[in-house]
């Protein structure tokens, strides 16, 4: 546990400048329990601390671990070229904290996207070596057959990769859709796979990392949530 002036506690949850959230303070926009506190210098216990700012509900949280159903459209950069970032889908607070994707997603490809401000935690789960597979269905344009399922399954040969890339599990779900399980993370490599055993992707999106499902989640296109400690659970490897 640890114990933090109000502004420093503002500070650090993403309202600004150490300065800016001393004025708010001093304003009358801060509540903790329920009573405005207009002292700067009021200190709180951080563990499980609630409290509101212009009538806005926040728990404290050390790091935010985030969870976004990507729409389309939407570029997984802090400094976006030809689309909206996926920051501008979140709270402004998440901006000043830092916040950064875990890996990428292509601009056009939806789904499942981590987000977080835990260097530690978006290191380990962008490192290839930890093998978090990663679900995937990809709408295609020629249909899926048998023989692709099985191209796919032993791997195929990437122009840049030295080896064959194989799923590690994959299964047509309907004529023109299939679902891939991948472990390496390779830039665009659904996409790149299809393509190297002929055929052709159209969408993708990312519907599960480790055992945490979009399902699970119930979130809609373009919304986000908190993931707490059952849910980063999930995403360990077995």
């Amino acid at each position: 546990m640890s114990k933090l002036t109000l502004d420093r506690i503002l500070q650090t949850q993403g309202f600004g400048t150490r300065k800016w959230c001393r004025s708010l303070i001093e304003d009358g926009e801060v509540a903790v329990g329920g009573e405005t506190v207009t002292d700067y210098r009021a200190s709180f216990e951080t563990d499980g601390l609630a409290f509101a700012v212009f009538g806005e509900e926040w728990l404290y949280r050390e790091h935010v671990y985030l969870a976004l159903n990507k729409p389309a459209n939407y570029e997984c950069s802090r400094k976006p070229s030809h689309h909206p970032g996926v920051l501008t889908l979140l709270p402004e607070q998440f901006t000043w904290r830092d916040v950064q994707p875990v890996g990428r997603l292509d601009h056009d490809t939806t789904g499942l996207l981590l987000m977080s401000d835990d260097g530690a935690f978006i290191h380990a789960q962008s490192s290839p070596k930890r093998h978090v597979p990663k679900l995937y269905v990809a709408t295609t344009d020629a249909p899926v057959t048998d023989a692709l399922v099985e191209q796919l399954l032993a791997g195929v040969q990437l122009h840049d990769e030295p080896a064959p890339l194989a799923a590690s599990s994959c299964r047509r779900v309907e004529q023109h859709s299939i679902e891939i399980v991948l472990e390496q993370g390779k830039y665009h490599q659904v996409k790149r796979m299809l393509a190297a055993a002929g055929n052709h992707c159209l969408a993708l999106r990312r519907t599960a990392i480790g055992k945490l499902t979009l399902d699970m989640l119930d979130l809609d296109v373009g919304e986000w949530c908190y993931l707490d400690k059952p849910e980063l659970e999930l995403l360990a490897p077995e």
